[in-house]
């Protein structure tokens, strides 16, 4: 029962809380429009993305191109391991 004088204060205060970070959101405006975010994923972009530039996908495919490469090459390399 003792409990109860801990518990009691402990939730009005977490109430008080809530109830404060909610009015804090209602005044700075985050329920003024509910509708437009949900419908903005509808809507289809004006411009296109723009085009990639080749040689700068060339250049970053090279350098995966050599990574494996050389990845595959160390492997080779490697003695097999025996079963312990």
């Amino acid at each position: 029962m003792n409990i109860l004088l801990v518990l009691i204060p402990i939730s009005l205060l977490l109430l008080g809380i809530a109830i404060a970070a909610f009015v804090w959101a209602v005044k700075r405006g985050q329920y003024d429009d509910l509708d437009t975010p949900a419908l903005d994923i509808l809507i289809d972009d004006e411009r296109p993305a723009p085009p990639r530039d080749a040689s700068v996908m060339a250049r970053v495919t090279d350098g995966i191109d050599n990574d494996i490469e050389s990845t595959v090459d160390d492997d080779a390399r490697r003695p097999a391991r025996s079963p312990d």
